[in-house]
C-alpha cells in the first residue's frame, strides 16, 4: 500500500484542522468571510452561526443570558455530532490533537511504550472534570473551562500569536510524552467527555469484521481510546462506545481490512 493510502485519514484530518486555523487567521488578518471567530463561536459565510455547545452550557450554568444566535449555533453543532460525527471533533477539528498526536508519535519513536507503566489514571476523570467545570461555572459566574482551555488558547494563538500560551502547549506535549499516554485528550479534557456522551448514537461508526482479522492487534496499539475496540478477536460488531473519536487510525493500520467505517442508525442492533 502507498504511504498516502496508509495515512489517508490522518492526512485528511490534518488538512481539515489546518484549513480551519488558516480560515480563522485569514478572517482576522485579511477580512475573509468564509469562517469568522473561533472554535467557541463562529459565523460561516457571515450567515450561519456555529457555537461550541459545551461553552454555551457553561455560560447558561453561569447565569449568563445566552444570545439567540449562540443557541442556534450550539444546536447546529450539537445535532451534527449527536447524529453523525460523534466525538469526531477531537480528532478532526480540535487543534490540540496536533500537539497530542505529536507527543504520541514521539512516544513510539522513543519506545516509551515499552517501558513498564507505573502510572494508571481512569479515563472517567474527564467526566468528573466536566461536572466540576459546570459547578465552577455556576459558582464563579463565568464559563470556567474557557479561561484555561488549551483548545481556546491554541486557536487564539493561531489567530493572534501564541505568546505565553506556548508554555502551556509545551507543558501539554511533555505531559502526554513522559507522564501519561493520551493524558489530556484521553483522560482529562471535559470537552472530549462531553462529545463522548452526546455521540453515543452517532451514525458513522467503525465496524469490525472478525472473519478477516488475523489478530495482529495493530489497531489496539494505535487507538487513542483502546476500550472502544473491546470486540477485537471476539466477534464482529460496530464500535458502540461514545469515546471513539472516529480518527480512522485503526482502519489505516489494519492490513487485513477487518476494520472500516460504516453507517449505522440508533436502532441498528449489533450482531455478536
Amino acid at each position: 500500500m502507498s504511504f498516502l493510502y496508509r495515512h489517508r485519514f490522518l492526512i485528511a484530518r490534518r488538512i481539515v484542522q489546518l484549513t480551519i486555523l488558516v480560515l480563522y487567521f485569514g478572517a482576522n488578518a485579511w477580512g475573509w468571510t468564509i469562517l469568522q471567530g473561533n472554535l467557541s463561536a463562529s459565523k460561516l459565510f457571515e450567515v450561519i452561526p456555529l457555537s461550541d455547545p459545551f461553552a454555551v452550557i457553561q455560560m447558561a450554568t453561569a447565569g449568563t443570558i445566552v444570545a439567540f444566535d449562540a443557541l442556534i449555533g450550539a444546536g447546529i453543532i450539537l445535532l451534527f455530532y449527536t447524529l453523525i460525527g460523534g466525538r469526531a471533533f477531537c480528532s478532526w477539528i480540535c487543534p490540540v490533537n496536533l500537539v497530542t498526536d505529536a507527543a504520541n508519535g514521539a512516544r513510539r519513536w522513543l519506545r516509551l511504550d515499552d517501558v513498564e507503566r507505573k502510572v494508571w489514571v481512569s479515563r472517567n476523570i474527564r467526566y468528573w472534570v466536566l461536572a466540576l467545570t459546570l459547578v465552577l461555572s455556576a459558582l464563579m459566574g463565568v464559563a470556567a473551562f474557557e479561561f484555561i482551555s488549551p483548545i481556546c488558547i491554541l486557536t487564539r494563538g493561531a489567530i493572534f500569536g501564541l505568546g505565553f500560551g506556548m508554555a502551556l502547549l509545551v507543558g501539554l506535549f511533555l505531559f502526554d510524552l513522559f507522564v501519561l499516554k493520551h493524558g489530556f485528550c484521553g483522560h482529562i479534557c471535559p470537552l472530549g467527555g462531553f462529545y463522548s456522551i452526546v455521540g453515543r448514537f452517532r451514525i458513522i461508526r467503525v465496524h469490525y469484521d472478525s472473519d478477516k482479522c488475523t489478530l495482529c492487534m495493530r489497531c489496539t496499539q494505535i487507538c487513542p481510546e483502546k476500550p472502544v475496540l473491546n470486540m477485537i478477536g471476539k466477534h464482529s460488531a460496530a464500535v458502540t462506545m461514545g469515546e471513539c473519536t472516529n480518527c480512522g487510525r485503526c482502519i489505516e493500520v489494519c492490513n487485513d481490512h477487518a476494520l472500516d467505517f460504516s453507517l449505522r442508525t440508533p436502532l441498528t442492533k449489533d450482531v455478536g
